[in-house]
């Protein structure tokens, strides 16, 4: 199978999230045929409908023959190295990793949904996204930038 062109959102907010971050890039990087092609810068943002202290995002593509649900079981698993822990929605993390697209895949099934359903209503996701791929078309919304106005009014700012 060809491999895929493929978007994982990255967050942290508990630790030294830009060094979870950046572990966790190389975690992916060394999945089965699976290599990263490009990371955004990080990005800083107040958690939404939760309390707790800012997160740190940002976007990875990555280019892997690695199926849908076995990905999303993969990205999990490295949640889980790095203390993920879900005690009740929104709770603060040491690691969040969201499959946001999977090449052209629209998928929705209780165990995988693509493309990601709220990825162009989040600045955190849609403007690190934007900055590796600013020509990136969803398959359902269509060109993603043109999503960005929509979500001006959430506060974000590029981490030193």
């Amino acid at each position: 199978m060809p491999p895929e062109r493929v978007f994982v959102g990255l967050g942290a907010n508990l630790g030294d999230a830009a060094q979870t971050l950046r572990r966790a890039v190389e975690q992916i990087g060394r999945l089965p045929a699976t290599r990263v092609v490009a990371l955004s810068p990080f990005y800083v943002s107040a958690p939404i409908d939760a309390a707790g202290p800012d997160y740190t995002n940002a976007v990875a593509e990555v280019s892997t023959a690695m199926q849908p649900a076995a990905l999303l079981q993969a990205l999990q698993g490295i949640e889980a190295e790095a203390g993920r822990s879900r005690p009740y929605r929104n709770a603060p993390r040491t690691l969040d990793l969201d499959l946001l697209l999977y090449g052209q895949c629209v998928h929705d099934d209780p165990a995988v949904t693509l493309p990601h359903p709220r990825l162009h209503q989040r600045a955190f996701v849609l403007r690190p996204l934007l900055d590796i791929a600013p020509a990136l078309v969803h398959p359902l919304l269509g060109p993603l930038a043109d999503w960005l106005p929509g979500v001006a009014d959430q506060a974000l700012r590029r981490r030193p």
